[in-house]
């Protein structure tokens, strides 16, 4: 079968697609035909050895597929050939044509939902619904800053924070990628490539805003801490733009809390809870309560291209790589 493979660390443009092995049913596993597999920011990380994940050399990349059941190993229940699945593959594996992963890693995939908008669901939107539940125990009413929000984490953050009924007030960097936060949902923008992000923030919430959902960092982390209402949770969620020096008194001054957010851990401490959140989203996305946009569909050989388009912020929602387009 072909594959995205990662032979040396190095930029995007290192990958290359092979023919490797096709995966076995191992006892307790299921191979998946892949239709569709998500991109995330990590996997630009991964490939120059820069995340806290380190596969060896070489590796298949992609953490996240939606496809059908192909063949079930021994000992696996609940599961047959042509049944419609999502999957999260463990960070690699997922750019390929077919993958192998443990029978418990996978969520059926309902009638009326799409490979594409499936396959960037078990990532972003469940990092994000875990973020707003149970790390913020967000509450309906409550006012929610996104930063970065056009990105395929920060769209999610929009969408999932509107379906548990807050007020979201999303932030981005161009007047295009705004109006694509309100066409999905966002109540309020603000531009902070042109607009002073700390005093359009008061304007819009001058007791400050509840929960920050932060997957950007960099040099508008403490802008937006300074806003947090008294009581307030700052979600960490990633560092697009660099990791920020927070001065600890503003949490102090507020009563507010900083708040980390690592899903794939959470994901393997307590994996049940995991594939109810991605249950959750499922029948969310099927009901029509979130609609996942895809960006664009990529070819197997188009995948670096794919991580070189998030890097660079092109783009909006979710990119796609479609292994057998």
């Amino acid at each position: 079968m072909r594959a995205v493979v990662c032979r040396e660390l190095g930029p995007p443009s290192s990958l290359v697609v092979d023919e490797i092995d096709d995966p076995v049913a191992a006892p307790g596993m299921v191979v998946v035909d892949v239709e569709a597999a998500g991109v995330n920011f990590p996997e630009s990380l991964i490939i120059e050895g820069k995340y806290q994940f380190k596969p060896p050399l070489p590796f298949v990349l992609g953490g996240e597929a939606a496809g059908v059941v192909r063949e079930v190993g021994d000992g696996v229940d609940g599961w047959a050939p042509g049944d419609r699945v999502i999957a999260q593959t463990g960070a690699v594996g997922a750019f390929a044509e077919r993958v192998a992963v443990p029978a418990a890693a996978l969520v059926r995939l309902p009638d009326g939902v799409g490979s594409p908008e499936a396959a960037g669901l078990t990532i972003a939107y469940a990092t994000t619904y875990y973020a707003l539940r149970d790390r913020a125990q967000m509450q309906a009413g409550e006012t929610l800053l996104v930063l970065g929000a056009a990105g395929g984490t920060g769209i999610s953050a929009v969408q999932v924070g509107k379906a548990m009924g807050a007020r979201v007030i999303a932030a981005a960097s161009s007047p295009s990628k705004l109006e694509f936060c309100r066409a999905n949902g966002a109540d309020e923008l603000i531009d902070y490539t042109s607009e002073d992000l700390r005093a359009r923030v008061l304007e819009l919430a001058p007791n400050g805003v509840d929960v920050v959902y932060d997957p950007v960092g960099g040099d508008y982390a403490e802008v937006a801490l300074r806003r947090m209402a008294w009581g307030g949770r700052y979600l960490v969620i990633g560092f697009t733009a660099g990791i920020p020096s927070i001065p600890l008194n503003l949490t102090l001054l507020k009563s507010c809390s900083i708040v980390g957010v690592f899903y794939g851990a959470w994901t393997m401490r307590e994996p049940d809870a995991a594939r109810e959140v991605t249950g959750e989203l499922l029948r969310w996305t099927a009901d029509g309560k979130i609609a996942p946009p895809v960006y664009k569909t990529y070819a197997l050989h188009e995948a670096g291209q794919a991580i070189t388009d998030l890097r660079e912020r092109k783009v909006l929602g979710k990119a796609i790589v479609v292994p057998r387009r």
